[in-house]
């Protein structure tokens, strides 16, 4: 499982938006909290303004990766639910 990696160009999450331009955080098979400790530890090397797509498996992060948004001043571009959660961040105000 690799942390997060860049998507090559041209790639569409499930969401429809182009990821090339986004950190993608996978937090797969992983269990709450880790998939906001995993995007929180990549917001912090990346500049107000950057993308973050963090896939999850674990259903509560579709309720936990809104809030940490709310919290930390994060606009939610896109949440999709599905057999994963996948979350289109923006990182800042």
């Amino acid at each position: 499982m690799t942390e997060h990696s860049e998507p090559g160009p041209g790639d569409r999450g499930a969401g429809g938006l182009d990821d090339g331009d986004a950190v993608i955080v996978d937090a797969r098979e992983t269990r709450c909290p880790m998939p906001v400790i995993m995007a929180a530890k990549a917001a912090q090397d990346l500049p107000d303004g950057a993308r973050l797509v963090v896939l999850a498996t674990d259903p509560a992060a579709a309720a936990d990766l809104p809030a940490w948004c709310r919290l930390r001043g994060h606009t939610l571009l896109d949440l999709h639910l599905g057999d994963e959660v996948r979350a289109d961040i923006r990182l800042g105000t």
